[in-house]
Protein backbone atom coordinates (compact mmCIF):
# COMPACT_ATOMS: atom_id res chain seq x y z
CA UNK A 1 0.00 0.00 0.00
CA UNK A 2 1.46 3.41 -0.92
CA UNK A 3 2.18 5.98 1.76
CA UNK A 4 -0.93 7.89 2.82
CA UNK A 5 0.95 10.88 4.24
CA UNK A 6 2.70 13.42 2.01
CA UNK A 7 4.87 16.45 2.81
CA UNK A 8 5.74 19.27 0.51
CA UNK A 9 6.00 22.98 -0.15
CA UNK A 10 2.81 24.64 -1.39
CA UNK A 11 3.35 25.60 -5.02
CA UNK A 12 1.36 27.66 -7.45
CA UNK A 13 -0.90 25.48 -9.55
CA UNK A 14 -3.16 26.14 -12.52
CA UNK A 15 -5.64 27.91 -10.17
CA UNK A 16 -8.47 25.93 -11.78
CA UNK A 17 -9.92 24.99 -8.38
CA UNK A 18 -10.05 28.66 -7.49
CA UNK A 19 -12.12 29.42 -10.61
CA UNK A 20 -14.54 26.65 -9.57
CA UNK A 21 -14.88 28.08 -6.05
CA UNK A 22 -12.64 25.46 -4.40
CA UNK A 23 -9.09 26.88 -4.15
CA UNK A 24 -6.51 24.19 -3.45
CA UNK A 25 -3.04 23.85 -1.99
CA UNK A 26 -0.75 21.98 -4.36
CA UNK A 27 2.29 19.88 -3.51
CA UNK A 28 4.39 17.64 -5.75
CA UNK A 29 4.08 13.86 -5.31
CA UNK A 30 5.65 10.86 -7.00
CA UNK A 31 3.98 8.25 -9.17
CA UNK A 32 3.53 5.80 -6.29
CA UNK A 33 0.69 7.82 -4.76
CA UNK A 34 -2.83 6.46 -4.52
CA UNK A 35 -5.41 8.01 -6.83
CA UNK A 36 -8.84 9.40 -6.07
CA UNK A 37 -10.75 11.89 -3.95
CA UNK A 38 -10.17 11.72 -0.17
CA UNK A 39 -11.12 13.15 3.19
CA UNK A 40 -7.81 14.42 4.53
CA UNK A 41 -6.08 16.27 7.32
CA UNK A 42 -3.67 19.04 6.36
CA UNK A 43 -1.12 20.13 8.94
CA UNK A 44 0.40 23.60 8.65
CA UNK A 45 2.76 24.84 11.35
CA UNK A 46 1.47 22.30 13.93
CA UNK A 47 -2.21 23.13 13.27
CA UNK A 48 -4.43 20.57 11.51
CA UNK A 49 -7.32 21.40 9.19
CA UNK A 50 -9.95 19.12 7.62
CA UNK A 51 -9.74 19.01 3.83
CA UNK A 52 -10.85 17.45 0.57
CA UNK A 53 -7.87 16.07 -1.34
CA UNK A 54 -7.35 14.97 -4.93
CA UNK A 55 -4.36 13.16 -6.38
CA UNK A 56 -3.61 14.16 -9.97
CA UNK A 57 -1.10 11.47 -10.86
CA UNK A 58 -0.78 12.65 -14.47
CA UNK A 59 0.61 15.99 -13.21
CA UNK A 60 2.32 14.54 -10.11
CA UNK A 61 0.33 16.83 -7.81
CA UNK A 62 -1.69 16.37 -4.64
CA UNK A 63 -4.30 19.10 -4.25
CA UNK A 64 -6.08 19.89 -0.98
CA UNK A 65 -9.08 22.16 -0.43
CA UNK A 66 -9.13 23.25 3.21
CA UNK A 67 -12.65 23.38 4.62
CA UNK A 68 -13.53 26.82 6.00
CA UNK A 69 -10.07 28.34 5.53
CA UNK A 70 -8.84 31.31 3.58
CA UNK A 71 -5.33 32.65 3.35
CA UNK A 72 -2.14 32.55 1.32
CA UNK A 73 0.00 29.50 2.03
CA UNK A 74 2.35 29.56 -0.98
CA UNK A 75 5.85 28.52 0.05
CA UNK A 76 4.74 26.95 3.34
CA UNK A 77 5.59 23.36 4.18
CA UNK A 78 2.48 21.25 4.73
CA UNK A 79 1.67 17.63 5.43
CA UNK A 80 -1.41 15.98 3.92
CA UNK A 81 -2.72 12.76 5.45
CA UNK A 82 -5.29 10.91 3.35
CA UNK A 83 -7.89 9.47 5.72
CA UNK A 84 -10.76 8.00 3.70
CA UNK A 85 -11.30 7.52 -0.01
CA UNK A 86 -14.55 9.14 -1.14
CA UNK A 87 -14.48 8.05 -4.78
CA UNK A 88 -12.29 7.26 -7.76
CA UNK A 89 -11.08 10.00 -10.07
CA UNK A 90 -13.28 10.50 -13.11
CA UNK A 91 -13.64 12.74 -16.16
CA UNK A 92 -16.62 15.08 -16.48
CA UNK A 93 -18.40 16.25 -19.61
CA UNK A 94 -18.28 19.92 -18.65
CA UNK A 95 -17.26 22.38 -15.96
CA UNK A 96 -20.76 22.52 -14.43
CA UNK A 97 -20.76 18.74 -13.89
CA UNK A 98 -17.29 18.90 -12.32
CA UNK A 99 -18.34 21.72 -9.98
CA UNK A 100 -21.44 19.76 -8.91
CA UNK A 101 -19.29 16.66 -8.22
CA UNK A 102 -16.78 18.66 -6.18
CA UNK A 103 -19.59 20.21 -4.11
CA UNK A 104 -21.00 16.72 -3.44
CA UNK A 105 -17.51 15.46 -2.48
CA UNK A 106 -17.03 18.36 -0.07
CA UNK A 107 -20.45 17.68 1.50
CA UNK A 108 -19.51 14.00 2.04
CA UNK A 109 -16.18 15.04 3.52
CA UNK A 110 -17.83 17.55 5.89
CA UNK A 111 -20.13 14.72 6.99
CA UNK A 112 -17.11 12.45 7.53
CA UNK A 113 -15.57 15.01 9.88
CA UNK A 114 -18.79 15.53 11.87
CA UNK A 115 -19.35 11.83 12.61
Amino acid sequence: MPEMRYKGIVQKGREYGKTLGFPTLNIKIDGDAVSGIFAANVTIEAKTYPAAAYTDLSRGVLEAYLLDYSGDLYGKEIEIELLKKIREDETFADEASLKTAIAADVAKIREYFTL
